[in-house]
C-alpha cells in the first residue's frame, strides 16, 4: 500500500467514525438529556457541528491532496473520495444556509412549534449518503 493510500485510508475512517459519532450518536441524543431544551440543545449542535465540519472539510482536503500526490484520481477510490467531498460541499453550501436560518429563527423567537425544517430531514439524508462512500472508500483504499 502507497503512503497516499495509507494516509487516505486513515483519514477516510476518521472522518467517517466522526460522522457516525456527532451526526448519528451525539445530535439524537443531546435532545434527550434531562434539562435540554429545543433552543439550547439547538445552540449546542450548531457549535458541534460548525467543528465537524471544519474538521470534514480538512479531511475532504487531505483525501484530495493524497488522490492527486498518489495518481489515483481517475481510480475508484479517487472517484469515491471526489464524491464524498461533492456530498460535503452540497450540505455546507447548499443545505447549512436553510439549516441556519430555521435555528436563527427559534432560537431568536423561542418558536419550537413552528414547522420543521426539510433541510433537516435533507441534510440528514445527505449524512446517509456519506457515510455509505465513505465506507466505500476506506474499503476500496484499503483493497488498494
Amino acid at each position: 500500500m502507497s503512503a497516499s493510500y495509507a494516509v487516505a485510508t486513515a483519514v477516510t475512517f476518521v472522518w467517517l467514525g466522526m460522522v457516525l459519532a456527532i451526526s448519528f450518536l451525539e445530535a439524537p441524543l443531546k435532545f434527550r438529556a434531562p434539562g435540554i431544551t429545543i433552543p439550547l440543545g439547538l445552540g449546542i449542535g450548531r457549535l458541534v457541528f460548525r467543528a465537524l465540519n471544519a474538521v470534514e472539510t480538512a479531511a475532504a482536503l487531505a483525501l484530495i491532496v493524497c488522490a492527486v500526490a498518489g495518481g489515483w484520481v481517475g481510480q475508484p477510490a479517487g472517484i469515491l473520495a471526489v464524491v464524498a467531498v461533492v456530498v460535503l460541499a452540497v450540505q455546507l453550501v447548499g443545505i447549512r444556509p436553510a439549516l441556519n436560518r430555521r435555528s436563527d429563527e427559534v432560537l431568536a423567537a423561542g418558536d419550537v412549534d413552528g414547522p420543521s425544517s426539510h433541510a433537516h430531514l435533507i441534510y440528514v439524508a445527505a449524512e446517509v449518503v456519506k457515510v455509505g462512500v465513505l465506507v466505500a472508500t476506506g474499503v476500496v483504499l484499503l483493497a488498494g
